[in-house]
């Protein structure tokens, strides 16, 4: 089953997918205003070219874990991200704390933006909550 995870940003949108065995993730090209017409078609087309079988978009809760205004405009990004593709492909949220931070430490080791490296690490993290 590939795994697509989102960190999303008004401004754009970094991809990760996972392999069918969800042992390896690899981070994609951004997606630019992911929350607008082409944003979320361009996700949905990934979606469909990748064979992607569930979403994950990163919730970005504060350190304490409340909501903040982020956490509220990513809640709707997802929901209207999931009315989009419907019931065949789950839209879910998993905590993206920190993810950012360990994207900048690996600055300069891939060639993939920050963003989409970010969106590497919540897919790990998802990927590591499911096999226990």
């Amino acid at each position: 089953m590939r795994v697509l995870a989102l960190d999303y940003g008004s401004a754009r949108c970094g991809c990760a997918v996972s392999d069918p065995t969800g042992t390896i993730v690899t981070p994609l090209e951004t997606v630019e205003r992911p929350a607008s017409k082409r944003g979320i078609a361009r996700l949905c087309e990934l979606v469909q070219e990748r064979e992607i079988a569930r979403v994950v978009v990163g919730l970005p809760l504060s350190l304490s874990g409340a909501d903040t205004d982020q956490t509220r405009e990513t809640r709707a990004f997802a929901k209207r991200l999931s009315s989009r593709l419907g019931s065949e492909t789950p839209v879910e949220m998993h905590d993206e704390r920190f993810t950012t931070r360990m994207a900048q430490r690996m600055e300069g080791s891939f060639s993939a933006s920050e963003d989409s490296r970010a969106a590497a690490h919540l897919l790990e993290s998802w990927l590591a909550t499911q096999s226990r």
